[in-house]
Parts: C-alpha cells; structure tokens; sequence
C-alpha cells in the first residue's frame, strides 16, 4: 500500500503446562516461555508500532510474593524496549546472586517475570494520544487473586457509549472513556460477581475464608462470566485475559471479524494473531495450528485444561477480507495464495486497459505488500502469452521454419523491478511544499527499461487515499515516458470507514469519496449529498437496528469503472505527460480470491454488525459539518 495506514493490533498469549524446571531441563532455560514471547511479539510487529506490553502470572508462589508482573512501552520500538527492560532486571538479579542462576525454584520466587502465564501486546492507536496509559495489557487489581484481571485484545467496539452507560447504571464509576477500560470493568463486574456466588457456596459447604479460594478458583466459570460480560459487545475483537489466580482466556467476536489462532500439546498453550507465527516460532505444520471459531473462547483453566466453549451465538462469517489484502504476513500459506489470485483475477481488466499488447508492456509493483499479488499478475500474463504462441504455432504449421518456432517460444512478458522504495527517506520537514518534494523521492525507479511505445502496469495491493500515487509514484513514473500507466489496485474501491480495529474511519480521505463527490458535481447531482446528510442526521435517535447505511446513496448513480476514471483524472497532475488509467479489483474477484473471508464491508458499506451502520453515518455526518470527532 502506497499510503500508510494504521493496522490493527496483535495479541501473544503462552502457557507452559509443565514445571518451570522441565524447561530448564529441556531447553537450557527457565526463560523458555518469556524467550517465546518476544519472537511471537516480534515476528508480529507488523500489526503494530505505536506500542507494546507484556504481562506474567506466576503461580507457585507464597502471599506476599508479587506474582503479577508488566511492563508496557510506547517508544519508537517498543517491543525491544520491553524485552530489554525484562532482560535488563532478569540480568541484574542473577549478577547480585550468581549461585541461583540454575535454581529455578529460587528463581520462580524471586525473579520478575519468571512465571507459567503470559500475555503479550502490539498495538496500533486508531484513536487518542500514544501515551502509555493506552498501552495494553490492562491491568484490574484486587488483594484476592482470582479477581486481578489482565486484559489485551486486538478490538474497537461500535457502541462504546452504551456499554460506559450500562456501567454507570450498574453504581460504577470508570475513570477513563475507551473501549479497553470499559470492556475490562464490564469484565471485571462480572467475575467478581461470580466469585462473590462462589464464595457464598462455599460457606455453605463450611469452608472457611482461607480455604474458600482454591474452592472458587477451581470452579471459577469463564464461559459466564465471558457470556453475561460480551452480551451487547458491538464490534471485532479477539480479547484475551489472564485471572490473577491462573486462568486465562481468547474470545472472538461472533463474525469472526478479527483473527485468532491457537496451538496446544503437551508442554503449551499458545495464542496469537497470526498462524504463520505460531508455525514459526514453535515449528509446528498448518494443520496443527487451530483457528477460533466465531463466537467462541478458549479457556484455558489453573489446572491446565483447555476447552472451546461457545459464549456467543456465531453469525454470518464476515472474517475480516483486508487481513487478507494487507494486513497479515503474507507467509501464511492460505494468504500467499488468495494474494496471487487477486493479481491473477484482476488481470483480464489490464489485458483490456493495454488492448491485449503484452509484448509492448511492461509489468511491475509497488514494493512491498503488492509483491505477492505481482506474482499472481505475472502468472496470468505468461498463460495468456502461451496461448498466443501456440496459436501462432499451429497457424503456422509446417511452414514455420525451426528459427521461426525458436522464436515465438522466445518471446516474454517483460516483467521488472520498476518502483524502489527509499525506506531510510523520511519526511520530516514540516512545509508543506519542501514535504511534498520529499514525498516525491520516496521512491527510485528504474531507468532503461520502459521504452516510449510501452504502457506501465504496476500492481499495488490497495489503493485507499491515493495521496503517494499523486505526490511521488505517477510522478516518478512518468520519467520513464511511457505512453501510458496503468495503476492496478489488487482490492477492490475502498469507500466506507472501518470501525472494527483498523484505522480508516474518516470517509473524507478516501480517494474513492473524493471521486464520488466530483461525479455528483459534474452531473448536477451534488443534492444527493445534502440529502444523505439528513437521512443520516434523522436516524441519530434510532436504535443500532435501525440504521441504514444512507452513504451508499452518494456511489449509486456511478458504476465502478466510472469512479476509477474519475480517479484517474484526479491523480494525473498537469507535469504528467503519459494516459494515465487506473483499474480496481471487483468484489466478486475479491470473493473468488479470499472465498473464507467476506468481510467485504470496506468495499460494499455492508457492515456485518448494527453498530457499523450508524459508525458510517456518523462519519458522513462529520466530513459534511467539518467536524474531526470521533465516528464511535
């Protein structure tokens, strides 16, 4: 992706299943479960950078031991930050007692960090200041231990208002207004009314206080209190949390929106946002890496038993598309594929665009993420330049000399590393104008390779705002003088806001909008804006249920190829001397391509939960009355 867009977050969770002293025995370190969680964190770093934090339970310790400990950084590589800290205090205690360094028993006891359970916790701001308050994980203390609560989760909910409402009329008073906080109070109320049930049966049963722990951390319920807690949740998430007593738990939203995956045997528990990473990191096959189901958790309990529990009904599959597109490694083998299929499946609109001429075009993408999608491009291009040389082959027959047969099979799609990107260039000058010169040179190109006769195809994976294509890309492109450029978008017209984890809720930035809104001009149809303005503002006291999504009013007059061409006109600036045309994805390609995740609502504004439609409204609302608020 040209533009930079905020991700989504990633979570990490371990939990070791044998004695500390077994990994000591076996890998040469007690440290075995912190070791797995950098490289779960790190080889996840891609889901965010504007923070991270990890959190350890032990569980063998005495009262009066801390047996919960965190740490969380917003610095500009925050990961290494925190496990330098970890391993800054881990070194600094073995240094003043160099003779417990192989007592792990002392160590378990003595030592920060050194526990059985651990969560972990890349994060990506999509609203607020990246302070380290907004840090996961999240931490709800209590002087009893199953009622410490450790939260993190890769999540925005729609309707965070109502839920701080239901808190409020529950005698709560939340000290913060985000989502987080509210889902960890909501939480947090309900496992304590739990322990509160629990407790009270054990008295029944004439267990004293003391005793009465082990009795309700034993039959502590998280499938209820997860159930009576995400009732009216509104949004995606995948939310885990560790119990101070050593239960822990994932949950995932009943549309599967945000991805979750899980690995078990007999030494481990481990969760994380990626498959790929749980492959990598414990060198395991595909098959043994598990995916969430929708509307389930896992939980995962002191005494080491795991289960799947459903907590919510599961709805329609709207797994997230976009993890597909961009977001996720593209290691994953499942995505690897459905990334060369949507270069393959938008490639008969190129072959349209440069009227069937491969021989005089040259292919290419915009590094990085567009890499894989290039492949599927190419792919298509040498099939169809196989059948025209047979064509030509059996047309010819037996007239064809062998020189001649050599070369037809000689002739190739010419496939090159036109776009470089400058990763060390960074626009830091804060004037406009000396910005946009920077901008401009973010990007090298390759020189002698396009000739003036030659059309430019270069794939990118999405094209969202359209600001880097205008200001550097077709600029620099354009040097080359080819006759014409060809922008190729692997996803389809990104057009509604996300609300759902991803950064992408001001409908005014999409290029996509901006073309839409000038076709209503130039219609003589731009009353369809104040129009959708009202119809969205009237529907401001209805219940999430109710909504419609009136945005879709500002697209229907236009097809999509018509907005594409009016995208096309708006990026080619004056200085640009080639045609410049520019080709989307369409969503049944999208579908064909990623046939397991249909979470398409960036692309068609169907939004798989209520709360989407009035986020989408709202920030049409926003953008009509030039407000910067939030939209949820």
């Amino acid at each position: 992706m040209s533009d930079a867009i905020k991700h989504e977050c990633g979570i990490a969770l371990v939990r070791l299943k044998k004695p500390l002293q077994f990994y000591k025995d076996k890998y040469g370190s007690a440290f075995y479960g912190i070791n797995k969680m950098y490289l779960l964190m790190e080889k996840q770093h891609n889901r965010g950078q504007d923070g991270a934090g990890f959190a350890s339970v032990k569980f063998n310790v005495e009262p009066g031991t801390r047996y919960i400990s965190r740490v969380r950084s917003n610095k500009p590589t925050p990961i290494q930050d925190i496990f330098a800290q970890i391993n800054g205090r881990l070194n600094g205690v073995l240094e003043e007692n160099p003779d417990k360094k192989d007592d792990v028993r002392w160590q378990e006891e003595n030592m920060p960090y050194v526990g059985n359970l651990f969560l972990g916790h890349v994060r990506y701001g999509t609203f607020g200041k990246n302070s380290i308050e907004s840090v996961h994980p999240f931490l709800r203390q209590s002087n009893w231990k199953h009622q410490n609560l450790i939260v993190a989760g890769n999540f925005n909910m729609t309707n965070s208002k109502q839920m701080l409402e239901e808190l409020v009329s529950l005698g709560q008073h939340p000290k913060e207004f985000t989502d987080t906080v509210t889902v960890m109070e909501k939480i947090g109320h309900f496992l304590e009314d739990e322990v509160s049930k629990l407790y009270q049966q054990a008295k029944k049963k004439g267990f004293n206080k003391r005793n009465a722990s082990p009795y309700i951390e034993e039959n502590l319920s998280l499938k209820k209190v997860l159930k009576r807690s995400s009732k009216n949740w509104d949004g995606g998430y995948a939310m885990a949390g560790l119990v101070g007593h050593g239960d822990a738990f994932v949950l995932r939203d009943p549309n599967g929106i945000r991805p979750t995956f899980f690995y078990e045997d007999e030494e481990v528990v481990v969760v994380a946002s990626e498959r790929p990473v749980i492959q990598t990191v414990f060198n395991v096959k595909i098959e043994e890496v598990q995916e969430l189901e929708r509307g389930h958790a896992l939980i995962i309990k002191r005494s080491g038993k795991v289960s799947v529990k459903k907590v919510l009904e599961p709805r329609e599959n709207k797994a997230c598309s976009f993890e597909r597109i961009y977001f996720s490694r593209g290691s994953d083998a499942g995505i690897y594929e459905e990334r060369k299929n949507l270069g393959k499946y938008v490639f008969p609109k190129i072959l349209k665009s440069i009227n069937s001429d491969i021989s005089n075009t040259v292919f290419s993408y915009i590094p990085n993420t567009a890499e894989t999608s290039f492949y599927g491009m190419t792919e298509a291009a040498e099939d169809l330049l196989n059948q025209q040389k047979t064509a030509k082959i059996l047309a010819g027959g037996k007239n064809l000399s062998a020189e001649k047969v050599t070369e037809i099979l000689s002739e190739r799609a010419r496939f090159e590393k036109i776009a470089i990107k400058d990763a060390k260039l960074r626009t830091f000058i804060a004037d406009d104008n000396s910005r946009d010169d920077l901008v401009e040179h973010v990007y090298d190109i390759t020189y002698g390779v396009v000739k003036p006769t030659d059309n430019l195809v270069i794939i990118d994976d999405s094209i969202v705002r359209g600001t880097t294509l205008k200001k550097s890309i077709i600029k620099i492109l354009d040097r080359l003088s080819p006759k014409k450029i060809v922008v190729v978008s692997s996803a389809p017209q990104i057009r509604y806001p996300d609300c759902y984890g991803i950064d992408m809720a001001r409908i005014e930035a999409f290029i996509a909008f901006k073309a839409a809104l000038e076709l209503l001009k130039d219609h003589n149809k731009y009353d369809i804006v104040e129009a959708v303005y009202e119809k969205c503002k009237a529907q401001l006291s209805k219940s999430d249920e109710e909504i419609v999504n009136h945005v879709k009013d500002i697209y229907s007059p236009f097809t999509p190829e018509e907005i594409s061409a009016k995208i096309a006109e708006m990026l080619k600036t004056e200085d640009i001397k080639a045609d410049v045309e520019v080709i989307y994805q369409s969503i049944e390609g999208l579908h064909k391509a990623c046939p397991d995740n249909l979470g398409d609502w960036y692309f068609t504004g169907d939004y798989p939960t209520p709360g989407g439609n009035r986020v989408v409204n709202q920030a049409f609302i926003n953008f009509y009355e030039g407000s910067d608020k939030r939209s949820y």
